[in-house]
């Protein structure tokens, strides 16, 4: 799956993006910069930086955990507060890291960082085993549709590299992802403070005859990419120079959510169901017969049609769904509750309308992973599924099919705040 290097450098090789999660103190911060510090990423002044804190802040030896700790107050607690990502490359394969946070606060923060990523590590104390906030991360990798996880069972040296404790975390865990629906889960005994596992493999664990964490990264396979997907045109801006140059130019502005699109196709705006042809398709000054996901462009349409912010272009033999209600999985992001029947401004893609949620079907009781359906009150953490009506005709795709046209945020109205964060599953 990988392409090596060629005359033209990193710019040919695939990119990983992956996110970390796990508890606090489980050393997500650490296993990051043993990464970039083993994979030889890392500059000289970094280097020297992290040194230097490292020795202010008391430390035996050098702090990898301070190369993706940036913010001062994460630094100061050794905790990790926002998302930070991270960059690294090797002969094989680019990778973007979102290290996410590991309180229970901060979940809204690993909804964040997931996101966007093909792969998730999952870290596990060995000493302590699978935690609540295992299953919560767990939960979310599944429910983000992840298709890949790598259980990180780290701290092996506090056990004496024990095998015994690596199974049963193992057993345990292979339970859970059962439960879950995770198909590829992959399982490796590390120390990120020692090295063991991370990019080399260790001489402590005899016994595993597994990959090194960084080899697993350069081999997982890759989604279809975003260009194979049906088309999906969310219009961000009419564009409309009127000037003595282009006095009857008209084109809609966006980034191509999935798909590709030729000059000629034929299309449909929604959510009015309005059909045309592609006649122009412009990125900046250029013009091209053709585009794909995630190029910016604007498209030109042969018939002047309605077409605004919020609408959607999609080929004619590719529809996606179109409907006022859907039911989501919501992650609640807010310190108020959710408000059964109250307004909310709903963002999809380049559209904004009102929405209300009309009635919580169940919420997820994380410790035990059944669905809970004698409790309507959704609180901040907390993930339900709840089904939502809309001011307006929305078009949608599920959210394991496309990311991006099935998934929405909730705004309140009034102050603002994104409180909440959907994914459509029907």
């Amino acid at each position: 799956m990988s392409k090596e290097i060629n005359n033209r450098g990193y710019l040919d090789m695939q990119l990983l993006r992956f996110t970390t999660a796990g508890s606090v103190d489980d050393g997500k911060s650490t296993l990051i910069g043993r990464l970039l510090y083993d994979s030889k990423s890392i500059f000289e002044d970094q280097l020297e930086a992290v040194e230097a804190a490292s020795e202010r802040l008391g430390n035996a030896e050098v702090n990898l955990a301070l190369l993706t700790d940036g913010l001062r107050a994460e630094r100061e607690q050794g905790i990790t507060i926002d998302v930070a990502y991270r960059y690294f490359a090797t002969p094989k394969r680019k990778f973007i890291i979102a290290d996410t946070p590991g309180h229970i606060e901060y979940t809204r923060n690993m909804v964040t960082g997931a996101s966007t990523a093909d792969a998730a590590i999952i870290l596990v104390d060995a000493r302590n085993g699978i935690i609540e906030q295992t299953k919560r991360h767990s939960y979310i990798a599944s429910l983000l549709k992840i298709d890949y996880v790598v259980v990180a069972i780290n701290k092996m040296d506090l056990v004496d590299f024990s095998e015994e404790v690596y199974n049963n975390i193992k057993q345990e865990y292979a339970h859970i992802a059962q439960l879950l629906g995770l198909k590829n889960v992959y399982f490796i005994p590390i120390s990120a403070l020692k090295g063991d596992n991370v990019v080399n493999p260790s001489e402590h664990t005899p016994w595993y005859k597994g990959e090194t964490l960084l080899h697993l990264l350069e081999q997982i396979p890759l989604k279809e990419g975003l260009e194979d997907k049906p088309f999906r045109f969310p219009v961000q801006y009419v564009v409309r120079p009127q000037t003595a140059e282009w006095p009857d130019y008209r084109a809609y502005a966006g980034r191509i959510a999935s798909g590709t699109i030729k000059v000629g196709d034929e299309v449909t705006v929604l959510p009015s169901y309005t059909k045309s042809h592609v006649s122009r398709i412009d990125e900046g000054t250029k013009e091209l017969t053709q585009a794909g996901a995630p190029q910016s462009v604007s498209i030109s349409l042969a018939d002047d049609v309605d077409v605004s912010r919020g609408s959607q272009i999609v080929k004619s033999s590719e529809l996606p769904l179109v409907g006022q209600q859907v039911q989501i999985l919501l992650c609640w992001l807010n310190h108020r509750p959710l408000q059964l029947r109250q307004k909310y401004i709903i963002r999809h893609t380049t559209s904004e309308l009102q929405g209300i949620v009309t009635s919580i079907d169940y919420k997820v009781n994380i410790n035990t992973l059944d669905n809970v359906t004698d409790d309507a009150t959704v609180n901040m953490n907390d993930i339900a599924q709840v089904t939502l009506k809309v001011s307006r005709s929305l078009a949608y795709d599920l959210y394991a099919d496309n990311r991006t046209t099935g998934s929405l945020i909730f705004i309140a109205e009034g102050t603002n705040e994104t409180v909440g964060a959907g994914m459509i599953v029907s």
